[in-house]
């Protein structure tokens, strides 16, 4: 049978609060016992004094400075004669089929009795000497303690223990039944979480509550759920490179041989009209370079590219990957601002620096759409490519230089990833931020 947390934790603190009210019941019971034996010590205190040698006359007065110390009413029943007392009537009878009370029983009150519509309880103490004045030497002594004075005591005794033991014991079930209640909402609410990440969903959860090992278990599984999501994009990853493995070679084959076929066309036609301006029939040379080029990094996207390190001009490679933008530029209305800058010496690939600076433009061309802005800079060996884009969305800002992830709707997201690799290769810094209503791509380059 499975019983819930809840009832686990309640089930032990029923159980001792159970035993804590039999305790308090027992101890409140003794305390009460104990008060009503203090009671009857004071009373037969008092009727020892009265009864017992040396003794004292009985007589009305002496029978009210006993109520007086005593708090309990007094008969005096002789033989022959009226009775007298400390009642209101001070002629009222005894009450009847009282038995005389043992000397060995002075920690008791006596039987209940009804005298005068109140309640009593009694004791009848016979007289066996002269303790009369006036009058025979035999008689009896009921001692009248009111019920209510008795029930008081016993409450007064009893209830101190009845409210600290019943308080404190309501008070732990209360503090227990609150804390289980909010350990057990904390686990439910751990458990739709841990389902929600068997169903894929692996967004954290605030950790709610106080710092103890609930709240450890919920940072635990929220950086499980983080890792789950790393696997999972990185599984992504690999199975696109593998299905783009398996088509990229026949595509990459045909647009190779349609690339290679117009650069010899072109070269063909260069070399039959030596006449003809030749700059943009280049520039196209140099497109159509940057096909093969690109369709290189496309079958190899998953390996490290070859790194032909060389001395090298960051500022003609720049103004370089300038040039073959422009024309783009142009065709869709961007402004592109660019002045060349004074030559900047450097160690790296000229390839690889030539396809960073290349994605770069071309990424800023799309950001920035129609009738955009572009502005391309060398500064101190850094070079900025900015544009009047409304930048990355959100959910891929986190990931912008990741393979295949991209915020446009025709977009494969590998130019930044293939820049991203290029800087990595030549020890240089590659960030992005937004500044100025403008997306900002920076690239350090080491001293």
């Amino acid at each position: 049978m499975r019983l819930s947390l809840r009832y686990r934790l309640l089930l032990p603190l029923t159980l001792l609060l159970a035993g804590d009210v039999a305790a308090t019941g027992w101890a409140a019971t003794a305390a009460a016992r104990a008060a009503e034996r203090q009671l009857a010590a004071q009373l037969w205190a008092v009727a020892n004094t009265v009864t017992e040698p040396p003794g004292y006359p009985l007589s009305e007065r002496v029978l009210h400075l006993m109520k007086g110390f005593s708090g309990a009413e007094f008969i005096l029943d002789r033989p022959g004669t009226a009775p007298v007392g400390t009642l209101a009537d001070p002629a009222t009878p005894p009450p009847a089929n009282v038995p005389p009370a043992a000397r060995d029983e002075d920690d008791r009150l006596g039987p209940p009795v009804l005298v005068g519509g109140v309640e009593y309880r009694c004791l009848r103490l016979p007289l066996s000497r002269r303790l009369v004045e006036p009058g025979p030497s035999r008689g009896d002594l009921y001692i009248l303690t009111p019920e209510e004075r008795r029930r008081t005591a016993v409450e007064d005794a009893a209830r101190p223990l009845i409210v600290l033991g019943g308080a404190g014991g309501v008070v732990a079930l209360g503090l227990a039944l609150g804390l289980g209640t909010g350990l057990v909402r904390r686990l439910g609410a751990l458990d739709r979480h841990t389902r929600r990440i068997a169903g894929g969903d692996f967004t954290p959860v605030p950790v709610p509550g106080p710092s103890d090992e609930v709240a450890d278990l919920y940072r635990a599984v929220n950086a499980m759920a983080g890792q789950l999501a790393e696997y999972r994009d990185a599984l992504a990853r690999a199975e696109r490179l593998r299905v783009l493995g398996q088509f990229a070679g026949g595509l990459a084959h045909q647009l190779r041989n349609a690339a290679a076929g117009a650069k010899l066309s072109i070269e063909l036609y260069l070399a039959e009209n030596p006449a003809a301006d030749p700059e943009p029939l280049r520039v196209a040379l140099r497109q159509l370079a940057r096909i093969e080029t690109n369709l290189r990094q496309f079958l190899t996207a998953g390996k490290p590219p070859p790194f032909d390190p060389r001395p090298c001009d960051l500022s003609a490679l720049l103004t370089q990957a300038v040039d073959l933008a422009r024309p783009r530029c142009q065709h869709a209305g961007i402004a592109l601002h660019f002045e060349a800058p004074p030559p900047r010496p450097v160690g790296g690939d000229p390839a690889q620096l030539g396809h960073l600076f290349g994605n770069l433009i071309d990424n800023a061309a799309d950001a920035a759409g129609p009738c955009g802005d572009i502005a391309v800079s060398l500064a101190d060996g850094v070079v900025e490519v900015s544009d009047s884009g409304a930048g990355p969305p959100a959910d891929v800002a986190a990931k912008l230089f990741e393979p295949f992830v991209t915020g446009k709707p025709e977009g494969i997201g590998l130019g930044l990833a293939v820049a991203k690799r290029a800087a990595d290769a030549h020890g240089a810094a590659l960030t992005w931020e937004r500044a100025g209503g403008r997306t900002v791509f920076r690239v350090t380059f080491p001293p």
